[in-house]
């Protein structure tokens, strides 16, 4: 018997996974350029591999797509706020380049008298 390749097992488990999580074969052949016949049979051989305990159910893909819901806007909220942060620190960065920056600039401040300006 010869010996498969793992790379095409793991890729034959993935295309019959996504045929049993409900995307249709004729869909799967033209992705993964195989007939439609064939993604049955990696079906097939699949549910005698792994038993039906390895289908999600449908509560579980539910709550799976649900939860990658909930990540997904935390992670917008995340690049959001990492965005604005560094808008910030970019801000602040060119502030430190100036060499006299507003900020810090005598004119905004009270002039000092010194007992050389009085008569």
């Amino acid at each position: 018997m010869k010996k498969r390749n793992h790379v095409y097992e793991e890729v034959r488990n993935k295309v019959a996974q996504e045929a049993l999580s409900g995307i249709r074969t004729g869909v799967l052949a033209r992705k993964y350029e195989v007939s439609p016949k064939t993604i049955r049979n990696w079906v097939k051989e699949y549910r005698e591999t792994f038993g039906e305990d390895a289908v999600p159910t449908l509560d579980e893909r539910v709550q799976e797509s649900k939860r990658l819901a909930e990540l997904e806007a935390k992670y917008e909220q995340a690049l959001k706020a990492l965005g604005e942060k560094e808008l910030e620190n970019n801000i602040l960065r060119e502030l430190v380049k100036k060499s006299r920056p507003v900020s810090m600039t005598n004119s905004t401040l009270p002039k000092r008298s010194s007992s050389r300006d009085t008569p």
